[in-house]
């Protein structure tokens, strides 16, 4: 039994308080950001505390605005992009690597160990190796500026695929057994067995992979030339102005931190099943 040391125990707490204080300060200066005018922003020295134009930087944010040096588009349209893109990103990769995994492990055909390592190593394949292919293959099937477009070249996941394949060799092969005495096929097996013991490592990608989704930067920023199909990642890069225009500093930090709501709520939601999908070894 470790003994509790009150010394270490308040130093831990002391190191712990002053890391969340670097990560949170700068969250904090984009939040007073804000609140304040883009005049008021650039100022020296920078306002400290929140100002007055909260409401009014929001909801120009949020709906769009008439004029402006970079993108004025809607942050509501680009977080729903995003959104959707996510979404389908994750459902996409979780459900095929759980058939493709559910494959590998229980059927028996020709090369099935050549297809798992086919299959593998396309880890070394990441989107930006291939992404002059990738690209053209998109542009030649009218699929630019889509919702397919954005999510169809990052729908495969080897790596969920590997994980769940590790995770079905550890089931017990009696469970198979019970299952065909009692007459259930494969789908049925995989539905009513695989999948109910598959809810924690399920859950657990699904923060990572919408994290991952809600992220894109390179891809979306070639698939998408029109502003109606901007990701928020992208539009908060769209409002940057160059040369000499004026940034609306304000307006860049209230999307910037729009766009990390998400992801946020989701691990927060998240953070149980999370925490044991990583972790659990009593599956």
């Amino acid at each position: 039994m470790v003994e509790r040391n009150p010394t270490l125990g308040i130093l831990a707490h002391a190191v712990m308080i002053f890391g969340v204080l670097i990560v949170a300060f700068p969250l904090y200066l984009a939040f007073v950001a804000s609140t304040h005018t883009a005049q008021e922003i650039v100022q020296s020295p920078m306002p400290l505390l929140p100002g007055g134009h909260f409401w009014e930087t929001y909801k120009a944010a949020l709906f769009g605005r008439e004029s402006g040096a970079g993108s004025t588009a809607p942050v509501a349209r680009m977080m729903w992009v995003s959104l959707v893109s996510a979404l389908v990103i994750t459902f996409g990769k979780i459900s095929i690597s759980l058939l493709s995994a559910f494959a590998v492990v229980y059927f028996r055909f020709p090369f099935k160990g050549l297809c798992f390592w086919a299959i593998f190593i396309t880890l070394m394949l990441p989107v930006e190796v291939r992404i002059g292919p990738t690209y053209q293959v998109v542009s030649d099937l009218g699929m630019l500026n889509s919702y397919a477009g954005l999510t169809v070249p990052l729908i495969a996941s080897a790596t969920a695929t590997f994980l769940f394949r590790q995770f079905f060799l550890t089931v017990p092969d009696e469970l198979i057994e019970a299952a065909r005495m009692d007459g259930a096929g494969p789908m049925r097996f995989f539905w009513d067995v695989l999948l109910p013991l598959s809810k924690t490592s399920v859950a657990a990608l699904f923060v990572i992979q919408f994290i991952y989704g809600w992220n894109q930067y390179l891809w979306p920023l070639l698939a998408t030339t029109s502003e109606d199909m901007y990701p928020v990642v992208i539009g908060i890069k769209r409002m940057i102005a160059g040369g000499d225009g004026q940034n609306e500093w304000n307006i860049v930090m209230a999307t910037a931190l729009l766009a990390m709501l998400p992801p946020a709520v989701v691990v927060i939601l998240m953070q149980k099943w999370f925490v044991k999908g990583l972790v659990d070894t009593e599956k």
